[in-house]
């Protein structure tokens, strides 16, 4: 399974909203002719005026929302850090995973022993949950059908109650689906982080899908984004992947 990212919706004209919001920083400008002459040469050097110097807080203006599939339980432990931003995750409370999908890391994909181990794994996983599922459920059917509950409504809750516990055995393997709304400022600062060599390899190829999205419609403002390494000294110290040329080459 491959991860699949769409740019499901936009600030309009992200760039320019982000130099109004920088010419009413460094000008007389009021919010009335705050866009006017604000032409694609200006707003690319409001822009590159902005980068230059620092100033990060207006870029805050404009957001970007993701969809995302195909992509693990351990992601979501990890995307989920970067803290300013909106996430919407399939719930594996409210839907039964009736079978589920999983994510394969390369390395094991690559070594059949090893693929064939983590099959048997997920596979495994899957019967205990089914069978989980089915001793909860009735569990809490008949003492739903005791309190007095309807058959329509106490299947319905019975079920409810018994994936929301045996969703405890699934893996972090587990495929998931969410939708993730980020600034551009918070994108950039995600950018830096996980397009690093140092970064999961599955969060990196998500990261790399969104950074190939973003500048499709705002080239200018993610002109430099991407890993620390790519416009500087690379920010991991002693830990560095020693890749920084690679890795300007590949993003510049």
């Amino acid at each position: 399974m491959s991860i699949t990212v769409k740019l499901l919706q936009y600030t309009p004209e992200p760039e320019k909203v982000v130099s109004a919001a920088a010419k009413l920083c460094y000008s007389s400008s009021g919010v009335e002719d705050i866009l006017d002459g604000l032409t694609e040469e200006k707003t690319e050097k409001f822009l590159a005026m902005l980068m230059d110097m620092g100033h990060e807080s207006p870029i805050e203006h404009v957001s970007f929302t993701f969809g995302i599939e195909g992509v693990s339980r351990s992601l979501l432990a990890q995307i989920t850090r970067h803290r300013i931003a909106s996430y919407s995750v399939k719930s594996q409370r409210y839907v039964k995973e009736g079978q589920f999908e999983y994510i394969v890391p390369p390395e094991i994909e690559s070594i059949p022993e090893a693929k064939e181990l983590y099959i048997k794994a997920m596979n495994d996983d899957q019967k205990t949950y089914n069978e989980l599922s089915g001793i909860l459920f009735n569990k809490h059917y008949d003492r739903l059908i005791a309190e007095g509950k309807n058959e329509k409504d106490a299947k319905r809750t019975a079920e409810k109650q018994a994936i929301e516990d045996a969703r405890f055995v699934l893996p972090n393997a587990c495929e998931t689906k969410m939708v993730v709304t980020m600034n551009a400022r918070s994108l950039m600062n995600f950018f830096k982080h996980r397009c690093c060599m140092r970064a999961q390899w599955e969060i990196r190829e998500l990261s790399s899908q969104m950074l190939m999205l973003v500048k499709e419609v705002a080239p200018t403002l993610f002109k430099y984004a991407g890993p620390g390494c790519v416009h500087g000294k690379c920010p991991e110290g002693s830990m560095s992947c020693g890749k920084a040329a690679e890795m300007k080459k590949l993003y510049k």
